[in-house]
């Protein structure tokens, strides 16, 4: 692709984030889209230092190379081999560092993104806004919820921008979905059904040069709270999103059901967490079944969106009558098997009309997360609500965790710091 190739299909991607991220109330429920879709100024790029440079460090400096006012000025990671890999995605004659805190002393950077394992966020943090710098942090934020709100007390108090990374909060489909919700389109929401499954152990070989602890963080308890803080957190953040509401209180059971290697994470986790007016979201993750995958399904009397589908479904046209089914399903040729429990039990069965589209592709929403973060930085003002979306996603993914240790249900913290 060639520059003018890319900056017809960054127009519009931008494009599509606007027309997304206006009308109907989306001032309030998506405010940070259409300013960081509004325009990049021109002028010197906001010069970032990438600490971590591991699959998905080495992703968002390739994100952060397509922007138009952001440049890598630095690298860093201890882990030798990742380091090599990340060198080799930036220009020569980029600086790299083995220790994150040379990387902040050496100055010559505005801002530090933090790819590194959920135990080193909080910290590293810490380090780089008391160094006078901004900070752009992988989701979830921190271990924990007090180091969650930490990191946010501190960075208003340095008056240096905080982001997480959220990256369907600038996708166009989500935007798309949210704003017909705001509508009414799907009538009122009672329910969000998320899942995250997939069929693989997490377990990455470990070479010679490195332990497991090193390589396989995600599977142990001091460094992550595994499929919560690692997958949940970002449909934690569509389902508050949706909802228009914070949980009041969630319960759950975890357990090491299929993978008996040794790790400290729970590999099958399913939660129930309460809204006000009895409104649920029911969440689910697992490690050894692929077939249903990572979808959120927003259930609403009038109908239903999948955004990871990019489908919206209509509750109307109703059930028909089983026998009426049967008749057009065999006219159509599409008539299935008879369940178990004989025809009747069609009308009962999943939906099976395709819904219409939200408007779906391959969109570069990490891209326009780094271009906000950019002017947020110029400005020295965080993109509106963002933060806010991306702590209460963090609380109620480790809040989650901790209700499934205690094998009883938890309420929503009363002592969580303002946003």
């Amino acid at each position: 692709m060639n520059e003018r190739d890319f900056d017809l299909t960054r127009r519009g991607f931008l494009d599509r984030v606007l027309a997304a991220s206006t009308g109907i109330g989306m001032a309030t429920v998506a405010p940070w889209a259409s300013a960081a879709a509004a325009g990049v100024q021109r002028g010197d790029r906001v010069r970032l230092g990438v600490v971590g440079t591991g699959d998905r460090g080495r992703a968002l400096i390739q994100n952060i190379q397509k922007t138009k006012n952001c440049t890598v000025a630095a690298i860093c990671d201890s882990y030798a081999p990742h380091l090599a890999r990340g060198r080799a995605l930036v220009p020569a004659g980029t600086r790299s560092f083995t220790d994150y805190r040379a990387m902040l002393d050496a100055k010559g950077i505005d801002a530090v993104v933090i790819a590194t394992p959920l135990d080193l966020h909080a910290q590293q943090t810490f380090m780089a806004l008391d160094a006078g710098l901004h900070v752009w942090c992988e989701k979830a934020m921190a271990r924990t919820i007090a180091d969650c709100g930490a990191m946010i007390t501190r960075a208003r108090g340095a008056r240096k921008v905080l982001q997480i990374g959220h990256q369907r909060m600038f996708h166009p489909t989500y935007l798309a979905a949210r704003k017909r919700a705001a509508a009414g389109e799907i009538g009122t929401i009672t329910q969000v059904r998320a899942s995250w499954h997939r069929n693989k152990s997490w377990r990455r070989p470990v070479a010679a040069d490195a332990t497991d602890r090193q390589i396989n963080w995600r599977l142990y308890r001091d460094r992550s709270a595994g499929l919560m803080t690692e997958l949940a957190t970002h449909q934690l953040q569509v389902a508050n999103w949706f909802m228009d509401a914070l949980p009041t209180r969630v319960m759950g059971s975890g357990s090491i059901c299929f993978w008996k290697d040794g790790r400290e994470v729970y590999d099958h986790v399913a939660l129930v967490f309460d809204y006000p007016g009895g409104r649920k979201t029911i969440y689910t993750s697992l490690l050894n079944n692929a077939r249903y995958g990572c979808e959120e399904q927003i259930q609403g009397s009038k109908g239903t969106i999948e955004p990871e589908l990019g489908r919206i479904y209509s509750e109307d046209p109703g059930a028909v009558p089983a026998l009426a089914q049967m008749q057009c399903d065999v006219a159509a040729g599409t008539k299935r098997a008879v369940p178990i429990g004989g025809a009747t039990w069609f009308p009962e069965l999943p939906v099976r009309t395709p819904g219409t589209p939200l408007g779906w592709g391959e969109y570069d929403e990490t891209m326009l997360q780094f271009e906000g973060f950019a002017e947020a930085v110029r400005k020295g003002r965080e993109l509106p609500g963002l933060l806010k979306e991306a702590y209460y996603a963090s609380v109620a993914s480790l809040l989650g965790e901790q209700a499934m240790d205690a094998g009883r249900a938890l309420d929503w913290p009363k002592d969580l710091v303002a946003v």
